[in-house]
């Protein structure tokens, strides 16, 4: 079976999603496809083009939503297939976050766009669409992030637990508010609350146009 990009990033995604960008190298990536490192660069140009390759894949999953559809339907449907590809690559997210890859390919940027139009339908200004993208943006990494934390490196060793602290701390009587909410919080999802601030999002947007 020949060799081409798209079984490059797919392989190089692969090797991110089980142990990490650090760890992913132009060889460990060679070995994965079956090729001399050398190879490789028939495919992809250096390290940086592999990362920005992968990040583009995982945009690409998502599917683009019929135009015709409502705006808030639009921006719903790509907010979730976003949020949905970001989580199953959580990886992806922390190098998007860190500015150390961008989805460059053409289907990676049609996502893109289709979230531009749909904010731009909503009646924003090119600045206004501009904010709301990133901040959809920072929900999405946001969420991503929190949900996945757990497992990107092992947690030091506390004396007393974070809840257990913040149970004995937050008194009704010193820190009120934080007491009653105090149980709400530790029983949140993040998926319920991404899709509660996307919610939020939409609705603000649509009380602007």
């Amino acid at each position: 079976m020949s060799l081409n990009r798209g079984k490059v990033l797919d392989a190089a995604l692969r090797l991110a999603d089980e142990q990490g960008l650090a760890a992913l190298s132009m060889r460990k990536v060679a070995a994965a496809v079956g090729v001399e490192a050398m190879s490789l660069y028939n495919h992809v140009s250096n390290k940086g083009d592999l990362l920005d390759g992968l990040t583009a894949r995982v945009f690409e999953e998502v599917d683009v939503p019929d135009p015709a559809l409502p705006w808030e339907s639009r921006v719903r449907l790509l907010a979730d297939g976003l949020y949905a590809s970001f989580a199953r690559h959580p990886v992806v997210v922390r190098a998007l976050a860190a500015q150390d890859a961008n989805p460059r390919s053409a289907g990676a940027l049609r996502v893109i766009d289709a979230l531009l139009h749909a904010l731009l339908d909503a009646g924003l200004s090119e600045e206004a669409t501009a904010r709301a993208y990133r901040s959809l943006l920072g929900m999405l990494f946001g969420s991503v992030l929190t949900g996945t934390a757990g497992g990107v490196a092992a947690k030091a060793e506390r004396a007393e637990p974070v809840g257990a602290y913040f149970r004995r701390m937050a008194t009704p009587s010193e820190l009120p508010s934080l007491h009653r909410v105090l149980p709400a919080l530790e029983s949140g999802d993040c998926v319920q609350d991404f899709e509660y601030q996307l919610n939020l999002l939409i609705g603000g947007l649509g009380s602007a146009s």
